[in-house]
Protein backbone atom coordinates (compact mmCIF):
# COMPACT_ATOMS: atom_id res chain seq x y z
CA UNK A 1 0.00 0.00 0.00
CA UNK A 2 2.84 2.40 -0.02
CA UNK A 3 3.27 2.64 -3.64
CA UNK A 4 -0.69 3.83 -3.39
CA UNK A 5 0.12 6.09 -0.95
CA UNK A 6 2.82 7.59 -3.05
CA UNK A 7 0.73 7.70 -6.38
CA UNK A 8 -1.68 9.90 -4.33
CA UNK A 9 0.49 11.80 -2.97
CA UNK A 10 1.86 12.72 -6.21
CA UNK A 11 -1.33 15.26 -7.05
CA UNK A 12 -1.37 18.52 -5.62
CA UNK A 13 -4.07 19.10 -3.51
CA UNK A 14 -7.07 21.19 -5.65
CA UNK A 15 -7.98 23.42 -2.45
CA UNK A 16 -4.30 24.16 -2.37
CA UNK A 17 -3.25 24.94 -5.89
CA UNK A 18 -6.13 24.58 -8.81
CA UNK A 19 -3.86 25.28 -11.23
CA UNK A 20 -1.00 22.48 -10.49
CA UNK A 21 -3.88 20.14 -9.21
CA UNK A 22 -5.30 20.32 -13.31
CA UNK A 23 -1.81 19.91 -14.83
CA UNK A 24 -0.80 17.04 -12.47
CA UNK A 25 -4.11 15.08 -13.42
CA UNK A 26 -4.04 15.89 -17.23
CA UNK A 27 0.07 14.44 -16.74
CA UNK A 28 -0.36 11.89 -14.34
CA UNK A 29 -3.87 10.40 -15.54
CA UNK A 30 -2.07 10.02 -18.70
CA UNK A 31 -4.23 12.71 -20.71
CA UNK A 32 -2.07 14.45 -22.31
CA UNK A 33 2.16 15.75 -22.42
CA UNK A 34 3.87 19.08 -23.51
CA UNK A 35 5.75 18.90 -26.89
CA UNK A 36 8.60 20.37 -28.55
CA UNK A 37 6.00 23.27 -30.26
CA UNK A 38 5.22 25.92 -28.21
CA UNK A 39 1.33 26.12 -27.34
CA UNK A 40 0.68 22.37 -28.69
CA UNK A 41 0.10 19.40 -27.16
CA UNK A 42 0.32 15.31 -27.46
CA UNK A 43 -3.06 13.85 -26.21
CA UNK A 44 -1.91 10.48 -24.81
CA UNK A 45 -4.16 7.24 -25.95
CA UNK A 46 -6.33 7.73 -22.86
CA UNK A 47 -6.95 11.43 -23.39
CA UNK A 48 -7.71 10.76 -26.84
CA UNK A 49 -10.03 7.91 -25.94
CA UNK A 50 -12.31 10.04 -24.38
CA UNK A 51 -12.02 12.13 -27.02
CA UNK A 52 -13.28 9.33 -29.85
CA UNK A 53 -16.44 8.70 -26.71
CA UNK A 54 -17.31 12.28 -27.22
CA UNK A 55 -16.90 12.16 -30.68
CA UNK A 56 -18.96 9.65 -31.32
CA UNK A 57 -21.91 10.52 -29.30
CA UNK A 58 -22.48 14.28 -30.75
CA UNK A 59 -21.69 12.41 -34.33
CA UNK A 60 -24.78 10.42 -33.54
CA UNK A 61 -26.77 13.65 -32.43
CA UNK A 62 -25.37 15.43 -35.22
CA UNK A 63 -26.68 13.37 -37.67
CA UNK A 64 -30.11 12.44 -35.97
CA UNK A 65 -30.79 16.70 -36.81
CA UNK A 66 -29.75 16.04 -40.53
CA UNK A 67 -26.37 16.97 -40.66
CA UNK A 68 -23.40 15.50 -42.37
CA UNK A 69 -19.95 15.46 -42.18
CA UNK A 70 -17.57 17.36 -45.14
CA UNK A 71 -13.92 18.39 -44.63
CA UNK A 72 -12.25 21.32 -45.67
CA UNK A 73 -8.84 22.64 -46.63
CA UNK A 74 -7.14 23.77 -43.84
CA UNK A 75 -5.31 26.90 -45.44
CA UNK A 76 -7.26 29.72 -46.04
CA UNK A 77 -6.23 32.32 -48.68
CA UNK A 78 -5.57 35.60 -46.84
CA UNK A 79 -7.68 37.41 -49.57
CA UNK A 80 -10.62 34.67 -49.19
CA UNK A 81 -10.31 35.84 -45.26
CA UNK A 82 -10.14 39.06 -46.03
CA UNK A 83 -13.70 39.56 -47.71
CA UNK A 84 -15.47 39.73 -44.20
CA UNK A 85 -14.54 42.64 -42.19
CA UNK A 86 -15.25 41.73 -38.46
CA UNK A 87 -14.60 38.48 -39.01
CA UNK A 88 -11.22 38.73 -40.46
CA UNK A 89 -10.28 41.82 -37.52
CA UNK A 90 -11.75 39.16 -34.67
CA UNK A 91 -9.09 36.28 -35.78
CA UNK A 92 -6.23 38.71 -37.21
CA UNK A 93 -4.33 38.61 -33.92
CA UNK A 94 -4.78 34.97 -33.29
CA UNK A 95 -3.35 33.82 -37.47
CA UNK A 96 -0.55 31.23 -37.96
CA UNK A 97 0.50 32.00 -41.66
CA UNK A 98 2.25 30.15 -44.28
CA UNK A 99 4.53 32.37 -46.50
CA UNK A 100 6.93 29.63 -47.96
CA UNK A 101 5.51 26.76 -50.06
CA UNK A 102 8.98 24.50 -50.28
CA UNK A 103 11.57 26.65 -51.29
CA UNK A 104 9.55 29.35 -53.14
CA UNK A 105 7.99 32.25 -51.53
CA UNK A 106 4.24 32.09 -51.65
CA UNK A 107 2.48 35.40 -54.12
CA UNK A 108 -0.17 35.08 -51.28
CA UNK A 109 -0.16 34.34 -47.71
CA UNK A 110 -2.06 31.28 -46.57
CA UNK A 111 -3.88 31.72 -43.15
CA UNK A 112 -3.91 28.15 -41.18
CA UNK A 113 -7.74 28.04 -40.09
CA UNK A 114 -8.50 29.75 -36.89
CA UNK A 115 -12.12 28.83 -37.89
CA UNK A 116 -14.06 27.52 -41.30
CA UNK A 117 -16.58 30.39 -42.03
CA UNK A 118 -14.57 31.46 -45.24
CA UNK A 119 -14.23 28.65 -46.97
CA UNK A 120 -17.72 27.01 -45.86
CA UNK A 121 -18.61 30.43 -48.02
CA UNK A 122 -16.23 29.85 -50.70
CA UNK A 123 -18.09 26.48 -51.19
CA UNK A 124 -21.40 27.23 -50.71
CA UNK A 125 -21.44 29.99 -53.56
CA UNK A 126 -20.90 27.30 -55.73
CA UNK A 127 -23.41 24.62 -54.49
CA UNK A 128 -26.42 26.97 -53.93
CA UNK A 129 -28.47 27.92 -56.53
CA UNK A 130 -31.92 27.59 -55.87
CA UNK A 131 -34.20 26.98 -52.65
CA UNK A 132 -34.06 23.37 -53.17
CA UNK A 133 -30.58 23.35 -52.54
CA UNK A 134 -31.31 24.40 -49.08
CA UNK A 135 -30.91 23.62 -46.28
CA UNK A 136 -27.30 23.18 -46.14
CA UNK A 137 -26.32 21.07 -43.31
CA UNK A 138 -22.95 20.30 -42.87
CA UNK A 139 -20.65 19.56 -39.72
CA UNK A 140 -16.79 19.37 -40.07
CA UNK A 141 -14.29 17.32 -37.66
CA UNK A 142 -11.00 18.88 -37.95
CA UNK A 143 -8.40 20.83 -36.00
CA UNK A 144 -7.43 24.71 -35.95
CA UNK A 145 -4.69 26.70 -34.96
CA UNK A 146 -5.45 30.23 -32.89
CA UNK A 147 -1.60 31.26 -31.55
CA UNK A 148 -2.07 31.81 -28.18
CA UNK A 149 -0.05 33.66 -25.91
CA UNK A 150 -0.91 32.10 -22.51
CA UNK A 151 -1.52 28.18 -22.93
CA UNK A 152 -2.67 25.37 -20.77
CA UNK A 153 -3.79 21.77 -21.99
CA UNK A 154 -6.97 21.14 -23.27
CA UNK A 155 -7.93 24.58 -22.03
CA UNK A 156 -6.39 26.39 -24.00
CA UNK A 157 -3.59 25.80 -26.78
CA UNK A 158 -2.43 26.93 -30.10
CA UNK A 159 -3.47 24.09 -32.18
CA UNK A 160 -6.73 21.92 -30.74
CA UNK A 161 -9.51 19.32 -31.84
CA UNK A 162 -12.98 20.26 -32.09
CA UNK A 163 -16.25 20.18 -34.67
CA UNK A 164 -17.56 23.11 -36.58
CA UNK A 165 -20.97 23.25 -38.25
CA UNK A 166 -21.74 25.07 -40.61
CA UNK A 167 -25.65 25.27 -42.18
CA UNK A 168 -27.39 27.51 -44.94
CA UNK A 169 -30.99 28.06 -44.99
CA UNK A 170 -33.77 29.73 -47.24
CA UNK A 171 -35.38 32.04 -44.28
CA UNK A 172 -33.92 33.93 -41.12
CA UNK A 173 -36.62 32.05 -39.13
CA UNK A 174 -35.16 28.50 -40.12
CA UNK A 175 -31.70 29.87 -39.30
CA UNK A 176 -32.39 31.36 -35.88
CA UNK A 177 -34.30 27.89 -34.98
CA UNK A 178 -30.98 25.98 -36.02
CA UNK A 179 -28.84 27.87 -34.09
CA UNK A 180 -30.90 27.23 -30.88
CA UNK A 181 -31.76 23.59 -31.94
CA UNK A 182 -27.71 22.77 -32.15
CA UNK A 183 -27.51 25.21 -28.50
CA UNK A 184 -29.66 22.40 -27.20
CA UNK A 185 -28.16 19.58 -28.65
CA UNK A 186 -24.70 20.94 -26.41
CA UNK A 187 -26.97 21.21 -23.54
CA UNK A 188 -28.25 18.34 -23.80
CA UNK A 189 -24.69 16.29 -23.91
CA UNK A 190 -23.58 18.39 -21.08
CA UNK A 191 -26.35 16.82 -19.61
CA UNK A 192 -26.75 13.11 -20.45
CA UNK A 193 -23.21 12.34 -21.76
CA UNK A 194 -20.69 14.51 -19.58
CA UNK A 195 -22.95 14.61 -16.48
CA UNK A 196 -22.10 18.97 -16.55
CA UNK A 197 -25.20 21.09 -15.48
CA UNK A 198 -24.61 24.64 -17.62
CA UNK A 199 -25.82 28.43 -17.53
CA UNK A 200 -27.16 29.14 -21.37
CA UNK A 201 -28.07 32.30 -22.79
CA UNK A 202 -27.35 34.91 -25.40
CA UNK A 203 -23.69 36.55 -25.28
CA UNK A 204 -23.57 40.23 -25.13
CA UNK A 205 -22.69 42.14 -28.31
CA UNK A 206 -19.30 43.07 -26.73
CA UNK A 207 -19.01 38.82 -26.30
CA UNK A 208 -20.54 37.89 -29.58
CA UNK A 209 -18.43 35.45 -31.87
CA UNK A 210 -16.54 37.92 -34.63
CA UNK A 211 -19.03 38.45 -37.87
CA UNK A 212 -22.37 36.88 -35.99
CA UNK A 213 -25.82 38.71 -35.73
CA UNK A 214 -26.02 36.58 -32.14
CA UNK A 215 -24.02 34.20 -30.43
CA UNK A 216 -25.59 31.86 -27.83
CA UNK A 217 -23.46 29.92 -25.60
CA UNK A 218 -22.90 27.16 -23.02
CA UNK A 219 -21.46 28.29 -19.71
CA UNK A 220 -20.45 25.47 -17.15
CA UNK A 221 -18.76 26.05 -13.98
CA UNK A 222 -15.76 24.18 -12.74
CA UNK A 223 -15.61 22.85 -9.28
CA UNK A 224 -13.84 26.19 -8.63
CA UNK A 225 -16.20 28.77 -9.81
CA UNK A 226 -14.33 29.78 -12.43
CA UNK A 227 -16.56 29.72 -15.93
CA UNK A 228 -15.21 28.04 -19.17
CA UNK A 229 -17.40 28.54 -22.42
CA UNK A 230 -18.07 25.61 -23.02
CA UNK A 231 -19.53 26.02 -27.07
CA UNK A 232 -21.28 27.82 -28.87
CA UNK A 233 -23.73 28.28 -31.39
CA UNK A 234 -23.64 31.73 -33.77
CA UNK A 235 -26.61 33.03 -36.04
CA UNK A 236 -25.40 35.23 -38.56
CA UNK A 237 -28.15 36.76 -40.41
CA UNK A 238 -27.22 36.70 -44.45
CA UNK A 239 -24.10 38.70 -43.70
CA UNK A 240 -21.39 36.66 -44.89
CA UNK A 241 -23.75 35.43 -47.74
CA UNK A 242 -23.65 39.04 -49.32
CA UNK A 243 -19.92 39.47 -48.27
CA UNK A 244 -19.89 36.32 -50.58
CA UNK A 245 -21.61 37.08 -53.15
CA UNK A 246 -23.45 33.84 -52.08
CA UNK A 247 -27.11 33.62 -53.58
CA UNK A 248 -30.38 31.50 -54.51
CA UNK A 249 -33.34 31.91 -56.83
CA UNK A 250 -36.21 31.66 -54.62
CA UNK A 251 -39.71 30.62 -55.15
CA UNK A 252 -41.03 33.93 -56.09
CA UNK A 253 -38.26 33.36 -58.58
CA UNK A 254 -36.00 36.11 -57.52
CA UNK A 255 -32.32 36.47 -56.38
CA UNK A 256 -32.09 36.05 -52.90
CA UNK A 257 -29.35 35.30 -50.55
CA UNK A 258 -29.36 32.51 -47.66
CA UNK A 259 -29.33 32.56 -44.07
CA UNK A 260 -26.06 31.28 -42.50
CA UNK A 261 -25.28 29.33 -38.52
CA UNK A 262 -22.22 27.96 -37.30
CA UNK A 263 -21.67 26.05 -34.25
CA UNK A 264 -18.88 24.35 -32.00
CA UNK A 265 -17.54 22.55 -29.10
CA UNK A 266 -13.87 21.28 -28.67
CA UNK A 267 -10.92 18.88 -26.62
CA UNK A 268 -11.87 21.72 -23.95
CA UNK A 269 -14.49 19.79 -22.77
CA UNK A 270 -12.02 17.68 -21.82
CA UNK A 271 -10.57 20.78 -19.46
CA UNK A 272 -14.02 20.79 -18.13
CA UNK A 273 -13.98 17.01 -16.86
CA UNK A 274 -11.24 17.50 -15.03
CA UNK A 275 -12.15 21.04 -13.19
CA UNK A 276 -15.84 19.66 -12.43
CA UNK A 277 -15.33 15.99 -11.75
CA UNK A 278 -11.99 14.97 -10.45
CA UNK A 279 -10.66 15.01 -7.15
CA UNK A 280 -7.20 14.79 -5.22
CA UNK A 281 -6.88 10.78 -6.10
CA UNK A 282 -7.24 11.34 -9.66
CA UNK A 283 -9.75 11.48 -12.71
CA UNK A 284 -13.37 10.97 -12.03
CA UNK A 285 -14.91 10.05 -15.20
CA UNK A 286 -19.02 9.96 -16.14
CA UNK A 287 -19.54 6.29 -17.18
CA UNK A 288 -20.72 7.50 -21.05
CA UNK A 289 -17.78 8.49 -21.95
CA UNK A 290 -15.20 6.53 -19.50
CA UNK A 291 -12.11 4.44 -22.00
CA UNK A 292 -12.47 1.89 -19.22
CA UNK A 293 -16.07 1.80 -17.95
CA UNK A 294 -14.89 -1.13 -15.34
CA UNK A 295 -12.04 -2.75 -14.37
CA UNK A 296 -11.40 -6.05 -13.31
CA UNK A 297 -8.81 -6.71 -10.23
CA UNK A 298 -8.43 -10.25 -9.85
CA UNK A 299 -7.00 -10.24 -5.55
CA UNK A 300 -4.29 -13.28 -5.13
CA UNK A 301 -4.67 -14.28 -9.07
CA UNK A 302 -1.62 -16.74 -8.78
CA UNK A 303 -4.53 -18.88 -6.53
CA UNK A 304 -6.16 -21.55 -8.16
CA UNK A 305 -9.27 -20.38 -10.39
CA UNK A 306 -9.05 -16.69 -9.65
CA UNK A 307 -7.54 -15.56 -13.32
CA UNK A 308 -10.58 -17.83 -14.90
CA UNK A 309 -13.23 -16.45 -12.69
CA UNK A 310 -12.25 -13.00 -13.13
CA UNK A 311 -11.78 -13.35 -16.63
CA UNK A 312 -15.34 -14.92 -17.15
CA UNK A 313 -16.75 -11.71 -15.44
CA UNK A 314 -15.06 -9.43 -17.65
CA UNK A 315 -16.51 -11.66 -20.43
CA UNK A 316 -19.93 -11.31 -19.23
CA UNK A 317 -19.80 -7.54 -18.54
CA UNK A 318 -18.23 -7.50 -22.29
CA UNK A 319 -21.41 -9.41 -23.35
CA UNK A 320 -23.48 -6.65 -22.25
CA UNK A 321 -21.33 -3.73 -24.20
CA UNK A 322 -19.84 -2.28 -21.34
CA UNK A 323 -16.28 -1.39 -21.95
CA UNK A 324 -13.56 -3.62 -19.52
CA UNK A 325 -10.49 -4.13 -18.81
CA UNK A 326 -9.38 -7.13 -16.77
CA UNK A 327 -6.04 -6.29 -15.28
CA UNK A 328 -3.92 -9.64 -15.13
CA UNK A 329 -0.44 -7.73 -14.53
CA UNK A 330 1.77 -9.31 -11.75
CA UNK A 331 1.41 -5.16 -10.14
CA UNK A 332 0.29 -5.73 -6.43
CA UNK A 333 -3.52 -4.82 -5.89
CA UNK A 334 -3.07 -1.93 -3.95
CA UNK A 335 -0.91 -0.50 -7.02
CA UNK A 336 -4.09 -1.18 -9.52
CA UNK A 337 -6.67 0.34 -7.05
CA UNK A 338 -5.22 2.98 -7.38
CA UNK A 339 -3.78 3.10 -11.01
CA UNK A 340 -7.74 2.79 -11.98
CA UNK A 341 -8.72 5.60 -9.80
CA UNK A 342 -6.24 7.62 -11.04
CA UNK A 343 -7.56 6.92 -14.42
CA UNK A 344 -11.21 7.67 -13.62
CA UNK A 345 -12.34 4.23 -14.10
CA UNK A 346 -15.72 4.24 -12.94
CA UNK A 347 -16.11 0.93 -11.17
CA UNK A 348 -13.81 -1.39 -10.41
CA UNK A 349 -14.41 -5.17 -9.59
CA UNK A 350 -12.54 -6.93 -7.36
CA UNK A 351 -12.66 -11.35 -7.01
CA UNK A 352 -10.50 -12.86 -4.48
CA UNK A 353 -10.85 -16.27 -3.54
CA UNK A 354 -12.90 -15.87 -0.68
CA UNK A 355 -15.24 -14.09 -3.17
CA UNK A 356 -15.44 -17.01 -5.31
CA UNK A 357 -16.49 -19.05 -2.28
CA UNK A 358 -18.90 -16.68 -1.55
CA UNK A 359 -20.13 -16.83 -5.31
CA UNK A 360 -19.62 -12.37 -4.63
CA UNK A 361 -17.19 -9.60 -5.80
CA UNK A 362 -16.38 -6.49 -4.70
CA UNK A 363 -17.82 -3.23 -6.62
CA UNK A 364 -16.21 -0.18 -5.91
CA UNK A 365 -17.43 3.43 -7.27
CA UNK A 366 -14.99 5.92 -8.43
CA UNK A 367 -16.79 8.87 -7.47
CA UNK A 368 -18.07 8.10 -4.01
CA UNK A 369 -15.61 5.17 -3.55
CA UNK A 370 -18.66 3.11 -1.57
CA UNK A 371 -17.91 -0.75 -1.88
CA UNK A 372 -20.79 -3.13 -2.16
CA UNK A 373 -20.87 -6.78 -2.18
CA UNK A 374 -22.86 -8.03 -4.83
CA UNK A 375 -23.76 -11.58 -5.90
CA UNK A 376 -22.42 -13.38 -9.03
CA UNK A 377 -25.75 -14.17 -10.24
CA UNK A 378 -26.79 -10.11 -10.03
CA UNK A 379 -23.27 -8.62 -11.64
CA UNK A 380 -24.64 -7.46 -15.43
CA UNK A 381 -27.81 -5.70 -13.44
CA UNK A 382 -26.26 -4.20 -10.79
CA UNK A 383 -23.24 -2.59 -12.99
CA UNK A 384 -25.59 -1.51 -14.88
CA UNK A 385 -28.18 0.27 -12.63
CA UNK A 386 -24.60 1.20 -10.79
CA UNK A 387 -23.33 3.07 -13.80
CA UNK A 388 -26.10 5.06 -13.92
CA UNK A 389 -26.44 5.79 -10.39
CA UNK A 390 -22.90 6.89 -10.73
CA UNK A 391 -23.76 9.49 -14.17
CA UNK A 392 -26.97 10.80 -12.21
CA UNK A 393 -25.06 11.09 -8.50
CA UNK A 394 -22.14 13.08 -10.72
CA UNK A 395 -24.37 15.83 -11.82
CA UNK A 396 -26.17 16.28 -8.81
CA UNK A 397 -22.98 17.24 -6.82
CA UNK A 398 -22.23 19.29 -10.21
CA UNK A 399 -25.00 21.13 -10.09
CA UNK A 400 -24.84 21.69 -6.51
CA UNK A 401 -21.87 23.47 -7.13
CA UNK A 402 -23.38 25.33 -9.48
CA UNK A 403 -26.00 26.53 -7.04
CA UNK A 404 -24.04 27.13 -4.34
CA UNK A 405 -21.50 29.40 -6.00
CA UNK A 406 -24.01 31.71 -7.93
CA UNK A 407 -24.90 35.11 -6.53
CA UNK A 408 -27.07 37.91 -6.35
CA UNK A 409 -25.38 41.25 -6.58
CA UNK A 410 -27.94 44.28 -6.20
CA UNK A 411 -25.56 47.34 -5.84
CA UNK A 412 -22.08 48.04 -7.06
CA UNK A 413 -20.45 47.45 -3.86
CA UNK A 414 -22.31 44.12 -3.98
CA UNK A 415 -20.69 42.78 -7.35
CA UNK A 416 -17.60 43.93 -6.04
CA UNK A 417 -17.52 42.14 -3.18
CA UNK A 418 -18.68 39.13 -3.99
CA UNK A 419 -15.94 39.35 -6.96
CA UNK A 420 -13.24 39.69 -4.20
CA UNK A 421 -14.18 36.96 -1.76
CA UNK A 422 -16.53 34.57 -3.29
CA UNK A 423 -15.97 32.61 -6.76
CA UNK A 424 -18.61 31.77 -8.81
CA UNK A 425 -21.12 33.14 -10.75
CA UNK A 426 -22.97 36.58 -9.95
CA UNK A 427 -26.20 37.35 -11.26
CA UNK A 428 -27.07 41.14 -11.80
CA UNK A 429 -28.61 43.70 -13.89
CA UNK A 430 -26.88 45.63 -16.92
CA UNK A 431 -27.87 48.74 -18.91
CA UNK A 432 -26.48 47.47 -22.00
CA UNK A 433 -23.72 49.73 -22.17
CA UNK A 434 -20.18 47.74 -22.81
CA UNK A 435 -18.48 50.49 -21.07
CA UNK A 436 -19.89 49.33 -18.00
CA UNK A 437 -18.42 45.71 -19.30
CA UNK A 438 -15.14 47.11 -19.19
CA UNK A 439 -15.92 48.78 -16.33
CA UNK A 440 -16.33 45.65 -13.91
CA UNK A 441 -14.13 43.82 -16.15
CA UNK A 442 -11.26 46.20 -14.74
CA UNK A 443 -12.44 46.69 -11.62
CA UNK A 444 -12.66 42.63 -10.56
CA UNK A 445 -9.33 41.44 -12.71
CA UNK A 446 -11.18 40.11 -15.21
CA UNK A 447 -14.63 39.53 -14.05
CA UNK A 448 -16.55 38.93 -17.18
CA UNK A 449 -20.11 38.83 -18.87
CA UNK A 450 -21.03 35.26 -19.29
CA UNK A 451 -24.50 35.27 -20.60
CA UNK A 452 -28.17 37.13 -21.04
CA UNK A 453 -30.30 33.98 -20.00
CA UNK A 454 -32.91 33.18 -21.83
CA UNK A 455 -35.25 32.91 -18.87
CA UNK A 456 -34.36 36.96 -17.08
CA UNK A 457 -34.73 37.63 -13.66
CA UNK A 458 -36.12 41.69 -12.29
CA UNK A 459 -33.69 41.60 -9.79
CA UNK A 460 -33.88 45.36 -9.76
CA UNK A 461 -34.85 47.96 -12.28
CA UNK A 462 -31.03 49.63 -12.05
CA UNK A 463 -27.85 48.54 -13.57
CA UNK A 464 -25.24 47.35 -11.37
CA UNK A 465 -22.60 49.34 -12.74
CA UNK A 466 -23.93 53.08 -13.41
CA UNK A 467 -27.20 53.05 -11.81
CA UNK A 468 -29.17 53.64 -15.30
CA UNK A 469 -32.12 51.66 -16.29
CA UNK A 470 -31.42 48.33 -16.32
CA UNK A 471 -32.09 46.20 -19.65
CA UNK A 472 -31.00 42.54 -19.18
CA UNK A 473 -30.14 40.27 -15.96
CA UNK A 474 -26.72 38.77 -17.01
CA UNK A 475 -24.60 36.14 -15.76
CA UNK A 476 -20.66 37.22 -14.65
CA UNK A 477 -17.92 35.24 -14.13
CA UNK A 478 -14.53 34.72 -14.67
CA UNK A 479 -13.39 32.32 -16.71
CA UNK A 480 -10.64 29.67 -18.26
Amino acid sequence: MAQQKKLVEAITSRDEDFAKWYTDIVKKAELADYSGIKGCMVIRPHGYAIWENIQKDLDERFKKTGHENVYMPMFIPESLLQKEKDHVEGFAPECAWVTVGGSEKLNERLAIRPTSETLFCEHFAKVINSYRDLPKLYNQWCSVVRWEKTTRPFLRTSEFLWQEGHTMHETEQEAQEETLQMLQVYTDFYKETLAIPAVTGRKTEKEKFAGAVATYTIEPMMHNGVALQGGTSHFFGDGFARSFDITFTGRDNKLQYPFQTSWGVSTRMIGALIMVHSDDDGLVLPPKIAPIQVAVIPVAQKKEGVLEKAGELKDRLLEIGLRVKLDDSDKAPGWKFSQYEMLGVPIRVEIGPKDIEKNQCVLVRRDTREKTFVSLDKLEETVQELLADIHESMYNAALQNLHEKTFVAHTHEEFLDIAENKPGFIKAMWCGDSACEDQLKDETGGVKSRCIPFVEEQLSDTCVCCGKPAKHMVYWGKQY
